[in-house]
């Protein structure tokens, strides 16, 4: 025992910094998979790595002296490259409710899901977007105020195909529907499917600029999609899109349970 003491008195503050460094990487990474950063993570890492790598190996001094000066600039770099997700993790932290307000949002997702369910078997298209965090007027082009409250049926209203304002998206934030007839970001991603049609892009597009939720219902088949993250899921179900919803929007404004560790954990049937 007189030799463990010594040894934990000189090594706990190099393991908690790894564990500190550790934690944020992950947290990182897995905040950024799925974004438009993504990509640029993993092409700038492995360029970086390759680089310090040859460098070292070679001893190519005039390099090596480059790359350290290039790591003086590295924040700066980042800052540049990452803006949109850092200004939506920012974002998130400032926002995080002080009081919780589940009940809004679940009455907001029966809304949502009330609204896909009356227009997906009539092909209405649709694109809606739950605001978050980050504030969405400033990203989207046009559009015109309505600042009603959200009901299924002003929705389905807005959507009708012989309606001025049908076309574009719609804006919620809480219980309220804040723009109509808006353009959302498209995507620039190359991978996409060339389905994919105009609401699905610009669902992809604004996701991965903000926090938001899209909703999409496709015009041509009817189908149910949701976008988050800059991710698409397709052909979901009113109910799985219920509890897509509720896991995003529900979950984030419920009270904080510290001690649900202390419960054993429920076996799924």
């Amino acid at each position: 025992m007189n030799g463990v003491l010594p040894f934990l008195l000189h090594w706990w503050r190099p393991a908690l910094e790894i564990t500190i460094l550790a934690v944020g990487i992950y947290h990182a990474f897995i905040f950024l998979r799925g974004t438009r950063g993504a990509p640029i993570v993993t092409g700038f890492l492995a360029l970086l790595l390759a680089l310090t790598l040859t460098t070292r190996l070679l001893d190519l001094q005039v390099l090596n002296a480059l790359l350290s000066q290039f790591f003086a600039f590295l924040a700066v770099a980042v800052v540049v490259l990452f803006q949109p997700e850092i200004r939506r993790m920012l974002a998130q932290l400032g926002n995080l409710p002080l009081v919780p307000n589940a009940q809004q949002e679940r009455e907001k997702i029966e809304v949502i899901c009330e609204t896909v369910d009356r227009l997906a078997p009539v092909r209405i298209g649709a694109l809606i977007a739950l605001e978050q965090g980050i504030q969405l007027a400033d990203l989207v082009e046009s559009g015109i105020n309505v600042d009603c409250e959200a009901t299924p049926e002003m929705l389905e209203t807005i959507f009708f195909p012989n309606n001025a304002i049908h076309d574009g998206g719609v804006i919620l934030k809480g219980d309220r529907i804040l723009k109509a007839a808006c353009i959302f970001p498209l995507t620039q991603r190359l991978d996409l499917h060339k389905s994919l049609g105009t609401r699905h892009r610009a669902a992809i597009g604004l996701t991965e600029e903000t926090d938001a939720v899209v909703v999409v219902v496709s015009e041509e088949t009817g189908q149910i999609s949701y976008a988050h993250r800059g991710n698409l899921t397709r052909n979901v179900t009113v109910e799985e899109l219920r509890s897509v919803l509720t896991q995003v929007l529900v979950r984030r404004n419920e009270p904080r349970n510290w001690f649900r560790w202390l419960r054993p954990a429920q076996r799924s049937t």
